[in-house]
């Protein structure tokens, strides 16, 4: 995508989400589920193909110009972004980095324009940050493998149409070598959806389980190689810890802009609350740190465009922003003292919703141990 194309897809992503999406979040919040109609207006702006490349349907954005949109994204509802979020990222980054040219052509054009929403499986009961002990099987049986297992907790899992799946094919000495990538379409027979999850927050974006019994998918479904599915899972996380960085940057601007407002029209003792110093303190940390973040975001996104592995940055991207994103909400309460803890307001529901950026694609504690490996592994070096 043209460089210069980038303002003006900003510039509508900023209207929509302003005009369009703002108005619906309690809606959404109340039904858990975001309108066809907004879903069907995601497609034609061409938000499910925006990591897709131009060849194939997509708008071939680079990973600071996704990071730029996901900005945008973040000051809305998260599960908004999730609609799409899932296939731009996670679901179709492994077709993207590592498929054959025939699966890119079966696949990649149909997600591009959301005919196809793809989803990823990786999690499962026994295995979430611990990824490489998973325990789904798939077995060789002549030109076919047949899949076993069950995964947890996969985002859009009742939407999906198509999912990458990670699954064992050997047992070896280092259990990340024998795990192997499949594309597996929804409908494929074995194949069974779990109804959605209750959850905490991000209502509207659901997860569920996704059961493999005796599920069979052809050989020429392999993503990549037999052994080489965990390699895929990395990088595809890589990229997916920056687009999650850059939403909660996104949803932090929302918030200040939101304790902002309130400290200037909420009045106390006779005075703006924005007044009171330790209000001003409490603005001051969230604006600072949300800039700290957004400067972290967009300097790996640039070093990942460059094409340098950002492993470790993605992670400390990731890191820094879902925590970041955190105590700017706890302070948005705050500001907005028992009106914060009113629905109607809306900021308990963002406080609600930022509290799993510090779980999926990586916990804080995950994110921690990545950036630790890879310093101690470049002072050895």
């Amino acid at each position: 995508m043209a460089s210069e194309v980038l303002p003006e897809l900003l510039e509508a992503v900023r209207r929509f989400v302003d005009k369009r999406l703002i108005p619906l979040e309690a809606q959404v919040d109340d039904a858990d589920e975001v309108p066809a109609d907004v879903v069907d207006d995601m497609k034609a702006l061409g938000l499910f193909g925006l990591s897709i490349p131009e060849e194939y349907g997509g708008l071939g954005l680079g990973m600071e110009d996704e990071a730029r949109v996901a900005m945008e994204f973040g000051r809305t509802s998260p599960a908004f972004r999730s609609v799409f979020g899932s296939t731009v990222g996670i679901g179709s980054q492994g077709i993207v980095m590592d498929g054959t040219e025939a699966q890119k052509r079966a696949y990649l054009p149909r997600l591009a324009s959301g005919e196809l929403i793809s989803s990823f499986c990786l999690t499962e009961p026994e295995a979430g940050s611990d990824a490489a002990s998973l325990r789904t099987r798939a077995r060789r049986d002549g030109d076919s493998y047949v899949l076993d297992g069950t995964k947890r907790y996969i985002t859009n899992a009742d939407k999906a149409d198509v999912f990458t799946v990670m699954a064992r094919t050997a047992d070896t000495p280092k259990p990340a070598d024998g795990i192997t990538a499949f594309i597996v379409e929804a409908a494929t027979p074995g194949l069974r959806i779990g109804r959605p999850e209750r959850k905490m927050g991000q209502r509207g974006a659901h997860v569920c389980d996704v059961v493999f019994d005796g599920c069979r998918v052809a050989a020429d479904r392999v993503i990549g190689a037999e052994g080489r599915g965990f390699r895929t899972a990395m990088k595809v996380l890589d990229r997916g810890r920056l687009h999650i960085a850059a939403v909660c940057v996104g949803t932090a601007g929302r918030l200040v802009d939101e304790m902002r407002r309130y400290a200037l029209e909420r009045r106390q003792f006779g005075k703006p609350i924005a007044d009171f110093q330790l209000v001003q303190a409490m603005i001051a940390d969230s604006e600072t740190e949300r800039h700290a973040a957004r400067a972290l975001v967009l300097e790996a996104a640039r070093q990942r465009d460059s094409g340098a592995g950002v492993t470790k940055e993605a992670a400390m991207a990731k890191y820094f922003a879902s925590e970041m994103v955190g105590r700017v909400a706890d302070r948005a309460v705050q500001v907005f003292g028992g009106a914060g803890y009113i629905a109607d307001y809306g900021i308990e529901r963002f406080y609600r919703d930022v509290r799993l950026f510090r779980l999926y694609e990586g916990t804080s504690q995950i994110q921690q141990l990545v950036i630790a490996r890879e310093v101690l592994k470049g002072e050895a070096e």
